[in-house]
Protein backbone atom coordinates (compact mmCIF):
# COMPACT_ATOMS: atom_id res chain seq x y z
CA UNK A 1 0.00 0.00 0.00
CA UNK A 2 2.79 2.40 0.92
CA UNK A 3 4.58 1.63 -2.35
CA UNK A 4 1.41 2.37 -4.30
CA UNK A 5 1.11 5.74 -2.56
CA UNK A 6 4.76 6.47 -3.27
CA UNK A 7 4.36 5.60 -6.96
CA UNK A 8 1.20 7.70 -7.22
CA UNK A 9 2.97 10.66 -5.62
CA UNK A 10 5.84 10.37 -8.10
CA UNK A 11 3.38 10.18 -10.99
CA UNK A 12 1.60 13.28 -9.73
CA UNK A 13 4.87 15.20 -9.50
CA UNK A 14 6.02 14.10 -12.94
CA UNK A 15 2.69 14.37 -14.73
CA UNK A 16 3.28 17.88 -16.21
CA UNK A 17 6.63 16.75 -17.60
CA UNK A 18 5.15 13.47 -18.88
CA UNK A 19 2.32 15.30 -20.65
CA UNK A 20 4.80 17.70 -22.24
CA UNK A 21 7.07 14.83 -23.35
CA UNK A 22 4.11 12.93 -24.74
CA UNK A 23 3.03 15.98 -26.73
CA UNK A 24 6.55 16.62 -28.03
CA UNK A 25 7.62 13.04 -28.81
CA UNK A 26 4.46 10.93 -28.94
CA UNK A 27 5.81 8.70 -26.17
CA UNK A 28 3.83 7.22 -23.25
CA UNK A 29 0.60 7.03 -25.30
CA UNK A 30 0.65 3.34 -26.17
CA UNK A 31 -0.39 0.36 -24.06
CA UNK A 32 -1.75 2.58 -21.29
CA UNK A 33 -4.27 -0.01 -20.05
CA UNK A 34 -1.60 -2.71 -19.98
CA UNK A 35 0.88 -0.55 -18.10
CA UNK A 36 -1.45 1.11 -15.59
CA UNK A 37 -3.96 -1.70 -15.09
CA UNK A 38 -2.14 -4.85 -16.17
CA UNK A 39 -4.67 -5.57 -18.92
CA UNK A 40 -2.28 -7.40 -21.20
CA UNK A 41 -3.62 -9.39 -24.15
CA UNK A 42 -2.65 -13.06 -23.96
CA UNK A 43 -3.49 -15.93 -26.27
CA UNK A 44 -4.91 -18.66 -24.03
CA UNK A 45 -3.09 -21.99 -24.12
CA UNK A 46 -2.75 -25.09 -21.98
CA UNK A 47 1.04 -24.97 -22.35
CA UNK A 48 3.20 -23.72 -19.45
CA UNK A 49 4.27 -20.10 -19.90
CA UNK A 50 7.75 -18.64 -19.56
CA UNK A 51 7.66 -14.85 -19.24
CA UNK A 52 10.88 -13.13 -20.37
CA UNK A 53 11.36 -9.41 -19.71
CA UNK A 54 13.85 -6.90 -21.10
CA UNK A 55 13.53 -3.25 -20.14
CA UNK A 56 14.55 -1.81 -23.53
CA UNK A 57 16.19 -2.58 -26.87
CA UNK A 58 19.54 -3.76 -25.50
CA UNK A 59 17.95 -6.26 -23.13
CA UNK A 60 15.55 -7.46 -25.85
CA UNK A 61 18.52 -8.23 -28.09
CA UNK A 62 20.10 -10.12 -25.21
CA UNK A 63 16.96 -12.23 -24.85
CA UNK A 64 16.92 -13.26 -28.52
CA UNK A 65 19.71 -15.79 -27.96
CA UNK A 66 18.36 -17.00 -24.63
CA UNK A 67 14.74 -17.41 -25.76
CA UNK A 68 15.77 -19.30 -28.90
CA UNK A 69 17.79 -21.74 -26.81
CA UNK A 70 15.01 -22.08 -24.23
CA UNK A 71 12.49 -22.91 -26.95
CA UNK A 72 14.82 -25.54 -28.34
CA UNK A 73 15.01 -27.20 -24.92
CA UNK A 74 11.33 -26.69 -24.12
CA UNK A 75 9.38 -26.69 -27.39
CA UNK A 76 6.11 -27.33 -25.55
CA UNK A 77 6.27 -24.04 -23.59
CA UNK A 78 4.52 -20.83 -24.56
CA UNK A 79 6.80 -17.76 -24.58
CA UNK A 80 5.70 -14.29 -23.48
CA UNK A 81 8.13 -11.38 -23.92
CA UNK A 82 7.65 -7.97 -22.34
CA UNK A 83 9.44 -4.65 -22.41
CA UNK A 84 9.07 -1.32 -20.64
CA UNK A 85 9.92 1.24 -23.31
CA UNK A 86 8.12 1.90 -26.58
CA UNK A 87 11.28 1.20 -28.56
CA UNK A 88 11.84 -2.00 -26.60
CA UNK A 89 8.31 -3.18 -27.38
CA UNK A 90 8.71 -2.35 -31.06
CA UNK A 91 11.96 -4.29 -31.23
CA UNK A 92 10.46 -7.21 -29.29
CA UNK A 93 7.66 -7.42 -31.85
CA UNK A 94 10.29 -7.59 -34.59
CA UNK A 95 12.49 -10.12 -32.82
CA UNK A 96 9.72 -12.33 -31.41
CA UNK A 97 7.10 -12.19 -34.15
CA UNK A 98 5.81 -15.67 -33.29
CA UNK A 99 5.61 -15.04 -29.53
CA UNK A 100 3.21 -13.02 -27.41
CA UNK A 101 4.67 -9.55 -26.77
CA UNK A 102 3.21 -7.40 -24.00
CA UNK A 103 3.92 -4.16 -22.16
CA UNK A 104 5.48 -4.51 -18.72
CA UNK A 105 2.99 -3.37 -16.03
CA UNK A 106 3.85 -0.47 -13.78
CA UNK A 107 4.64 -1.65 -10.27
CA UNK A 108 1.21 -0.91 -8.82
CA UNK A 109 -0.25 -3.82 -6.88
CA UNK A 110 -3.40 -3.98 -9.01
CA UNK A 111 -1.51 -3.85 -12.32
CA UNK A 112 0.92 -6.59 -11.28
CA UNK A 113 -1.82 -8.90 -10.00
CA UNK A 114 -3.92 -8.47 -13.13
CA UNK A 115 -0.96 -9.05 -15.46
CA UNK A 116 0.11 -12.18 -13.57
CA UNK A 117 -3.45 -13.50 -13.59
CA UNK A 118 -3.64 -13.05 -17.34
CA UNK A 119 -0.21 -14.42 -18.22
CA UNK A 120 -0.18 -17.19 -15.55
CA UNK A 121 3.55 -17.80 -15.91
CA UNK A 122 5.26 -20.93 -14.61
CA UNK A 123 8.60 -19.08 -14.83
CA UNK A 124 9.64 -15.41 -14.94
CA UNK A 125 13.02 -14.42 -16.39
CA UNK A 126 14.27 -10.85 -15.93
CA UNK A 127 17.18 -9.66 -18.08
CA UNK A 128 20.10 -8.18 -16.15
CA UNK A 129 18.62 -6.38 -13.10
CA UNK A 130 15.04 -5.29 -13.75
CA UNK A 131 13.54 -6.02 -10.31
CA UNK A 132 10.50 -4.17 -8.95
CA UNK A 133 9.32 -4.65 -5.34
CA UNK A 134 5.61 -5.28 -5.86
CA UNK A 135 6.17 -7.49 -8.89
CA UNK A 136 8.72 -9.83 -7.30
CA UNK A 137 6.81 -9.94 -4.00
CA UNK A 138 3.48 -10.86 -5.58
CA UNK A 139 5.03 -13.38 -7.98
CA UNK A 140 6.92 -14.99 -5.12
CA UNK A 141 3.72 -15.18 -3.03
CA UNK A 142 2.12 -17.07 -5.93
CA UNK A 143 5.04 -19.56 -5.95
CA UNK A 144 6.26 -18.45 -9.37
CA UNK A 145 10.05 -18.89 -9.68
CA UNK A 146 11.85 -15.68 -10.70
CA UNK A 147 15.31 -15.66 -12.24
CA UNK A 148 17.46 -12.64 -13.02
CA UNK A 149 19.82 -13.59 -15.84
CA UNK A 150 23.02 -12.07 -17.18
CA UNK A 151 23.07 -10.00 -14.00
CA UNK A 152 25.75 -7.50 -13.15
CA UNK A 153 26.17 -4.97 -10.38
CA UNK A 154 28.36 -1.98 -11.20
CA UNK A 155 30.31 -0.19 -8.46
CA UNK A 156 27.86 2.72 -8.66
CA UNK A 157 24.76 0.49 -8.35
CA UNK A 158 26.42 -1.50 -5.59
CA UNK A 159 27.08 1.70 -3.65
CA UNK A 160 23.42 2.71 -3.94
CA UNK A 161 22.13 -0.69 -2.90
CA UNK A 162 24.58 -0.87 0.01
CA UNK A 163 23.04 2.23 1.56
CA UNK A 164 19.68 0.41 1.69
CA UNK A 165 20.93 -3.18 1.81
CA UNK A 166 18.47 -4.28 4.50
CA UNK A 167 15.57 -2.84 2.50
CA UNK A 168 16.74 -4.30 -0.82
CA UNK A 169 17.11 -7.71 0.79
CA UNK A 170 13.65 -7.51 2.33
CA UNK A 171 11.80 -6.09 -0.69
CA UNK A 172 13.70 -7.58 -3.63
CA UNK A 173 16.36 -10.21 -3.23
CA UNK A 174 14.61 -12.64 -0.89
CA UNK A 175 11.75 -12.97 -3.39
CA UNK A 176 14.03 -13.94 -6.29
CA UNK A 177 14.83 -17.62 -6.86
CA UNK A 178 18.17 -17.13 -8.64
CA UNK A 179 20.43 -14.32 -9.84
CA UNK A 180 22.64 -15.73 -12.59
CA UNK A 181 25.60 -13.35 -12.65
CA UNK A 182 28.13 -12.66 -15.38
CA UNK A 183 31.25 -12.86 -13.20
CA UNK A 184 32.57 -13.68 -9.73
CA UNK A 185 32.94 -10.00 -8.81
CA UNK A 186 29.21 -9.44 -9.29
CA UNK A 187 28.38 -12.50 -7.20
CA UNK A 188 30.57 -11.11 -4.42
CA UNK A 189 28.76 -7.77 -4.49
CA UNK A 190 25.32 -9.35 -4.37
CA UNK A 191 26.50 -11.55 -1.49
CA UNK A 192 27.60 -8.45 0.43
CA UNK A 193 24.03 -7.19 0.06
CA UNK A 194 22.72 -10.29 1.78
CA UNK A 195 21.87 -12.53 -1.18
CA UNK A 196 22.46 -16.20 -0.41
CA UNK A 197 25.43 -17.71 -2.24
CA UNK A 198 23.25 -20.60 -3.36
CA UNK A 199 21.17 -18.09 -5.36
CA UNK A 200 24.19 -16.67 -7.21
CA UNK A 201 25.39 -19.05 -9.95
CA UNK A 202 28.13 -17.60 -12.14
CA UNK A 203 27.12 -18.28 -15.75
CA UNK A 204 29.11 -15.75 -17.77
CA UNK A 205 27.62 -13.22 -20.16
CA UNK A 206 24.97 -14.30 -22.65
CA UNK A 207 26.04 -11.32 -24.73
CA UNK A 208 29.10 -13.28 -25.87
CA UNK A 209 26.80 -15.96 -27.27
CA UNK A 210 24.70 -13.32 -29.00
CA UNK A 211 27.77 -12.00 -30.83
CA UNK A 212 27.51 -14.25 -33.88
CA UNK A 213 30.32 -12.61 -35.81
CA UNK A 214 28.71 -13.47 -39.15
CA UNK A 215 29.18 -10.44 -41.38
CA UNK A 216 27.57 -11.81 -44.53
CA UNK A 217 23.92 -11.68 -43.51
CA UNK A 218 20.82 -10.58 -45.45
CA UNK A 219 20.43 -7.54 -43.19
CA UNK A 220 24.08 -6.61 -43.61
CA UNK A 221 23.96 -7.02 -47.39
CA UNK A 222 20.87 -4.85 -47.58
CA UNK A 223 22.44 -2.09 -45.48
CA UNK A 224 25.59 -2.26 -47.60
CA UNK A 225 23.47 -1.84 -50.74
CA UNK A 226 21.46 1.06 -49.32
CA UNK A 227 24.61 2.90 -48.23
CA UNK A 228 26.49 2.12 -51.46
CA UNK A 229 29.49 0.68 -49.62
CA UNK A 230 32.26 -0.89 -51.68
CA UNK A 231 35.66 -2.39 -50.92
CA UNK A 232 37.52 0.86 -51.62
CA UNK A 233 35.91 2.56 -48.63
CA UNK A 234 36.87 2.40 -44.97
CA UNK A 235 33.88 2.36 -42.63
CA UNK A 236 34.00 3.86 -39.14
CA UNK A 237 31.02 2.97 -36.99
CA UNK A 238 30.45 5.04 -33.84
CA UNK A 239 27.83 2.99 -32.02
CA UNK A 240 25.57 3.53 -29.00
CA UNK A 241 26.80 7.09 -28.53
CA UNK A 242 25.62 9.54 -25.86
CA UNK A 243 26.12 13.27 -25.43
CA UNK A 244 28.72 14.72 -25.87
CA UNK A 245 30.22 11.86 -27.86
CA UNK A 246 28.47 12.65 -31.14
CA UNK A 247 30.09 16.10 -31.21
CA UNK A 248 33.47 14.52 -30.42
CA UNK A 249 33.09 11.93 -33.17
CA UNK A 250 31.91 14.50 -35.74
CA UNK A 251 34.92 16.72 -35.04
CA UNK A 252 37.27 13.73 -35.18
CA UNK A 253 35.81 12.79 -38.57
CA UNK A 254 36.34 16.36 -39.81
CA UNK A 255 40.00 16.08 -38.77
CA UNK A 256 40.55 12.63 -40.32
CA UNK A 257 38.68 12.95 -43.61
CA UNK A 258 41.35 14.98 -45.47
CA UNK A 259 43.95 12.31 -44.61
CA UNK A 260 41.66 9.41 -45.43
CA UNK A 261 39.43 10.50 -48.32
CA UNK A 262 37.71 7.08 -48.55
CA UNK A 263 36.60 7.21 -44.92
CA UNK A 264 32.86 7.09 -44.16
CA UNK A 265 31.16 7.45 -40.80
CA UNK A 266 28.05 5.62 -39.62
CA UNK A 267 26.87 7.43 -36.49
CA UNK A 268 24.42 5.47 -34.30
CA UNK A 269 23.14 7.27 -31.16
CA UNK A 270 22.07 5.03 -28.29
CA UNK A 271 18.65 6.57 -27.64
CA UNK A 272 16.07 7.35 -30.35
CA UNK A 273 14.89 10.48 -28.54
CA UNK A 274 18.29 12.05 -29.30
CA UNK A 275 18.16 11.53 -33.07
CA UNK A 276 16.89 15.07 -33.68
CA UNK A 277 19.57 16.64 -31.50
CA UNK A 278 22.33 14.73 -33.31
CA UNK A 279 20.88 15.76 -36.67
CA UNK A 280 21.10 19.38 -35.49
CA UNK A 281 24.75 18.85 -34.56
CA UNK A 282 25.43 17.55 -38.05
CA UNK A 283 23.55 20.48 -39.60
CA UNK A 284 25.73 22.91 -37.69
CA UNK A 285 28.92 21.04 -38.60
CA UNK A 286 28.52 21.87 -42.29
CA UNK A 287 29.52 18.31 -43.22
CA UNK A 288 27.55 16.38 -45.81
CA UNK A 289 25.37 13.70 -44.29
CA UNK A 290 22.13 11.82 -44.74
CA UNK A 291 19.62 10.45 -42.26
CA UNK A 292 18.73 6.80 -42.64
CA UNK A 293 15.07 7.44 -41.83
CA UNK A 294 14.49 10.45 -44.05
CA UNK A 295 16.51 9.80 -47.15
CA UNK A 296 15.53 7.96 -50.30
CA UNK A 297 18.12 5.24 -50.42
CA UNK A 298 20.63 4.33 -51.79
CA UNK A 299 23.00 7.12 -50.72
CA UNK A 300 26.78 7.42 -50.59
CA UNK A 301 27.32 10.47 -48.36
CA UNK A 302 30.43 10.65 -46.15
CA UNK A 303 28.31 10.53 -42.97
CA UNK A 304 25.12 8.58 -42.34
CA UNK A 305 23.09 9.19 -39.19
CA UNK A 306 21.64 5.73 -38.56
CA UNK A 307 18.51 6.99 -36.85
CA UNK A 308 16.82 3.60 -36.89
CA UNK A 309 16.23 0.89 -34.31
CA UNK A 310 17.69 -2.58 -34.64
CA UNK A 311 20.34 -1.92 -37.33
CA UNK A 312 23.42 -1.41 -35.17
CA UNK A 313 24.38 -5.08 -35.46
CA UNK A 314 24.28 -4.90 -39.25
CA UNK A 315 26.33 -1.69 -39.09
CA UNK A 316 29.00 -3.35 -36.95
CA UNK A 317 29.15 -6.07 -39.60
CA UNK A 318 30.20 -3.41 -42.14
CA UNK A 319 32.78 -1.69 -39.90
CA UNK A 320 36.53 -1.54 -40.39
CA UNK A 321 37.01 0.44 -37.16
CA UNK A 322 34.67 1.24 -34.31
CA UNK A 323 34.05 3.57 -31.42
CA UNK A 324 31.87 2.29 -28.53
CA UNK A 325 29.76 4.95 -26.83
CA UNK A 326 28.90 5.76 -23.24
CA UNK A 327 32.57 5.58 -22.25
CA UNK A 328 33.81 9.18 -22.13
CA UNK A 329 31.69 11.27 -19.77
CA UNK A 330 31.87 9.14 -16.61
CA UNK A 331 28.10 8.98 -16.16
CA UNK A 332 27.08 5.74 -17.90
CA UNK A 333 29.79 3.12 -17.60
CA UNK A 334 29.87 2.22 -21.28
CA UNK A 335 27.85 0.29 -23.83
CA UNK A 336 28.75 -3.21 -24.98
CA UNK A 337 31.95 -3.67 -26.93
CA UNK A 338 31.26 -7.40 -27.18
CA UNK A 339 29.11 -7.21 -30.31
CA UNK A 340 31.65 -5.34 -32.47
CA UNK A 341 34.42 -7.55 -31.10
CA UNK A 342 32.46 -10.59 -32.22
CA UNK A 343 32.40 -9.17 -35.74
CA UNK A 344 36.17 -8.72 -35.60
CA UNK A 345 36.01 -4.92 -35.42
CA UNK A 346 39.00 -3.23 -33.75
CA UNK A 347 37.32 -0.80 -31.37
CA UNK A 348 38.22 2.31 -29.43
CA UNK A 349 36.48 3.37 -26.23
CA UNK A 350 36.99 5.73 -23.32
CA UNK A 351 38.02 4.95 -19.73
CA UNK A 352 34.55 4.77 -18.16
CA UNK A 353 33.65 1.14 -18.87
CA UNK A 354 32.52 -0.23 -15.50
CA UNK A 355 29.41 -1.83 -17.02
CA UNK A 356 31.72 -4.04 -19.10
CA UNK A 357 34.90 -3.78 -17.06
CA UNK A 358 36.01 -7.40 -17.50
CA UNK A 359 35.23 -7.60 -21.22
CA UNK A 360 36.92 -4.26 -21.92
CA UNK A 361 39.99 -5.09 -19.86
CA UNK A 362 40.47 -8.47 -21.47
CA UNK A 363 39.89 -7.17 -24.99
CA UNK A 364 42.62 -4.60 -24.45
CA UNK A 365 44.92 -7.27 -22.99
CA UNK A 366 44.56 -9.50 -26.07
CA UNK A 367 45.09 -6.45 -28.33
CA UNK A 368 41.55 -6.59 -29.65
CA UNK A 369 40.64 -3.04 -28.60
CA UNK A 370 42.14 0.31 -27.57
CA UNK A 371 41.24 2.45 -24.59
CA UNK A 372 41.75 6.23 -24.76
CA UNK A 373 42.05 8.52 -21.74
CA UNK A 374 39.78 11.33 -22.93
CA UNK A 375 37.93 12.94 -25.81
CA UNK A 376 41.09 14.57 -27.20
CA UNK A 377 42.61 11.16 -27.92
CA UNK A 378 39.76 9.75 -30.02
CA UNK A 379 40.84 11.16 -33.38
CA UNK A 380 44.45 10.06 -32.82
CA UNK A 381 43.47 6.51 -31.91
CA UNK A 382 41.12 6.10 -34.87
CA UNK A 383 43.72 7.68 -37.16
CA UNK A 384 46.37 5.21 -36.00
CA UNK A 385 44.06 2.33 -36.89
CA UNK A 386 43.20 3.83 -40.27
CA UNK A 387 46.88 4.18 -41.14
CA UNK A 388 47.68 0.51 -40.62
CA UNK A 389 45.35 -2.00 -42.28
CA UNK A 390 47.49 -4.94 -41.21
CA UNK A 391 47.29 -3.89 -37.57
CA UNK A 392 43.51 -3.44 -37.85
CA UNK A 393 43.15 -6.96 -39.18
CA UNK A 394 45.34 -8.41 -36.42
CA UNK A 395 43.29 -6.62 -33.77
CA UNK A 396 40.06 -7.76 -35.36
CA UNK A 397 41.14 -11.41 -35.36
CA UNK A 398 42.19 -11.14 -31.71
CA UNK A 399 38.84 -9.61 -30.76
CA UNK A 400 36.82 -12.26 -32.57
CA UNK A 401 38.88 -15.11 -31.09
CA UNK A 402 38.44 -13.71 -27.59
CA UNK A 403 34.65 -13.54 -27.95
CA UNK A 404 34.39 -17.07 -29.32
CA UNK A 405 36.43 -18.38 -26.39
CA UNK A 406 33.95 -16.85 -23.90
CA UNK A 407 30.82 -18.37 -25.37
CA UNK A 408 28.66 -20.93 -23.56
CA UNK A 409 26.82 -18.73 -21.03
CA UNK A 410 23.44 -19.43 -22.63
CA UNK A 411 23.58 -23.15 -21.90
CA UNK A 412 24.75 -22.53 -18.34
CA UNK A 413 21.89 -20.06 -17.85
CA UNK A 414 19.37 -22.60 -19.17
CA UNK A 415 20.69 -25.12 -16.66
CA UNK A 416 19.85 -22.63 -13.91
CA UNK A 417 16.34 -22.11 -15.30
CA UNK A 418 15.79 -25.85 -15.58
CA UNK A 419 16.56 -26.30 -11.89
CA UNK A 420 13.80 -23.80 -11.12
CA UNK A 421 11.10 -25.42 -13.24
CA UNK A 422 11.93 -29.09 -12.66
CA UNK A 423 11.11 -30.19 -9.09
CA UNK A 424 14.04 -31.98 -7.43
CA UNK A 425 13.65 -35.76 -7.22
Amino acid sequence: MLLNLLYLSIFALLSPWLVWRSWRTGRYRQNVAAKLLGRVAILKSSAPVAWFHGVSVGEIHLLVTLVAAFRKRHPDWQIVVSSTTDTGLSEAQNCFADCTVIAWPFDFTWAVRTALARVQPALIVLAEAEMWPNFVRIAHAQNIPIAVVNARLSPRSFGRYRRIAWLAQRMLFRHVSAIAVQADEYAARFAQLGVEISKLPVTGSVKYDGASGERDTPKGRELRRLLVIDDTQTIWVAGSTHAPEEAIVIEAFRTLKPRFPNLRLLLVPRHPDRFEHVAELLDRSGLTYHRRSRTVMPVSSPIVLLDSVGELGAAWGLADVGYVGGTLDGKRGGQSMIEPAGYGVPTVFGPHIWNFRDAAKRLVEVNGAMIVPDANAVAGAIGALLENASHRQTMGRAARTFVRNQQGATERTLDVLDRLIVPPT
